[in-house]
């Protein structure tokens, strides 16, 4: 009995050390998983942004008209699926942008019946060619800008990618834990990242 008594004690303390080193280092690996979800490339000069759908604060539309007013690109594709008490995002992106100052000339209405990214990928990508775009900036949330990265650019690999990051005020890759809208976003956003490797 003292030898499979003496394993479990054994058991337990290791169990009770990696424990007591994941509480210490939570800021460390938190942080880490945090930033996986993150691909930010930054801007450059591109024929066209694309506005992904699926933020209801009008970050990424403010960070695609920056962008046009910097010189990087001339206007806005704008994908806006039609969930929203009946109105095609953006339908209501584009006045939010106006009413931030940008000219409404700047922006191109998508609308589409997209439900995932993959969705809205199918739908955004033939806009693209039939307009005769090449390199385009992608523009979304930061916390959604790996999984989008990935899911267009195994859909369209002739096409120059470059994934442009949104600020969102409630996900930091570095403290995403520390409010509860963090927490949600995290963990919805690596769901779906499971989901996609898995063809789900």
């Amino acid at each position: 009995m003292a030898r499979p008594f003496s394993l479990f004690l054994k058991s337990i303390v290791c169990l009770v050390v990696v424990l007591a080193l994941a509480v210490a280092t939570h800021s460390w690996w938190l942080a880490a998983l945090g930033r996986t979800l993150v691909r930010d490339e930054g801007p450059a000069r591109a024929e066209i942004a694309v506005v992904l759908a699926g933020d209801y604060y009008g970050h990424r539309i403010v960070r695609a008209a920056e962008l046009v007013k910097q010189g990087y690109v001339p206007n806005v594709l704008v994908s806006g699926p039609n969930d929203l008490y009946g109105f095609d995002e953006c339908d209501l992106e584009i006045p939010f942008a106006m009413k931030n100052g940008y000219p409404q000339s700047w922006f191109i209405h998508a609308p589409n019946q997209a439900r995932s990214t993959r969705e809205e990928a199918a739908a955004i990508l033939p806009e693209l060619r039939r307009r005769g775009v090449h390199r385009f900036l992608l523009v979304t949330s930061d916390y959604h800008t790996a999984r989008a990265a990935r899911i267009y650019r195994a859909a369209a690999p002739d096409l120059d990618i470059r994934v442009v990051a949104a600020p969102d005020e409630y996900f930091r890759a570095d403290g995403w834990w520390h409010n509860r809208e963090g927490r949600k976003i995290f963990l919805v956003e690596w769901l779906k990242t499971v989901a996609n490797s898995l063809g789900i």
